[in-house]
């Protein structure tokens, strides 16, 4: 068969993606300061794209990063105010101190709200199923005016295609950083799969990534090896996502602002959450769980805990593993 190698989660397209670029790179390069191996024309395909998180110890993915990421993304936000919280390396990218430009996806793919690329692409294959011009162009010429541009878009574009009734997605990437970048990559573009299959009222079909420079960098390569030798995991199960409307999206934001800022803690009681259900409960719990770490010392607490899933708890601990009781 034609086609990209398939996976059935993303743990183990991830930890073979790690050890082909270790085993058998095809390239040393070096661009802007930072030397790397690299394979050219890398692609996978995951048969279930909700299994979007590589459960690695020496990786420590940080799962609360990747739904901030997300929302940010689905919000059609560019601030630094809410991204550099979660991931403070980010702010050296930005031109002003006040937003980001590439790496700001959810302007070109959300905003405006009702008219975006993505309410296009929705309208398309409610009117026209089998379509093939269901795409979201991101990165765009002008970011190439400047060749000091620190903040250039990796990713090309994602394409939807309706078949059998399943959404499947496609992304293209001009280049991906195996250790960073594809783990949050994979994870935002998979939600968001998820996400416009239930917008369509259909199944969530495959989810590619083709990748044109796949590279690792000389200083992860010992993280790297350590990541592939880990013994194999039964990777949990994973929760659906119910269909998400603007309202619960709003209400997803408006908690994380209060979170974020330290204005309250999470009340599972309030009504203001009580619409949410389990699936976006348990992202609010990860951004409490968070708060604690940033504006507290001490354990995060035993409550947020014992209401996370499993995943999310072993999650946490492979991240802060000091913030955790064992």
């Amino acid at each position: 068969m034609l086609g990209p190698p398939r996976f059935d989660t993303f743990h183990a397209a991830y930890q073979s993606v790690l050890h082909q670029l270790l085993a058998e790179p095809q390239y040393a390069s070096s661009s802007r300061g930072k030397s790397s191996s690299e394979i050219l024309g890398v692609s996978f395909t995951l048969t279930d794209p909700r299994q979007r998180t590589p459960y690695l110890t020496a990786r420590r993915p940080n799962i609360v990063f990747n739904h901030a990421e997300a929302l940010w993304y689905l919000a059609g936000r560019a601030d630094l105010d809410m991204i550099g919280y979660y991931a403070p390396r980010l702010r050296a990218l930005s031109a002003d101190g006040q937003a980001l430009t590439g790496t700001a996806y959810g302007p070109r793919l959300f905003s405006p709200r009702g008219r975006s690329q993505w309410d296009r692409v929705v309208d398309l294959l409610r009117s026209d199923p089998g379509s093939k011009r269901a795409t979201m162009l991101i990165m765009r010429p002008d970011e190439l005016v400047n060749p000091a541009n620190p903040d250039v878009a990796c990713t090309l574009g994602v394409q939807f295609l309706i078949r059998d009734n399943a959404l499947h997605t496609v992304a293209f990437m001009r280049g991906n950083d195996a250790w960073i970048g594809l783990v949050c990559d994979v994870f935002s573009f998979t939600l968001i799969a998820e996400y416009t299959a239930l917008a369509l009222g259909v199944d969530l079909g495959t989810y590619t990534h083709l990748v044109s420079s796949m590279h690792l960098n000389v200083q992860d390569l010992d993280r790297a090896a350590a990541a592939v030798a880990e013994p194999t995991l039964a990777v949990p199960p994973t929760v659906a996502m119910p269909r998400t409307s603007p309202q619960v999206l709003d209400t997803l934001m408006t908690w994380e602002r209060h979170l974020r800022h330290n204005e309250r803690p999470l009340n599972l009681g309030s009504s203001e959450i009580s619409h949410l259900g389990p699936y976006w409960v348990q992202v609010l719990l990860l951004f409490e769980a968070y708060r604690q770490v940033t504006h507290h010392d001490g354990p995060i607490s035993g409550r947020v805990l014992r209401e996370l899933t499993p995943a999310h708890q072993w999650l946490l601990a492979a991240r802060w593993p000091d913030r955790v009781p064992s």
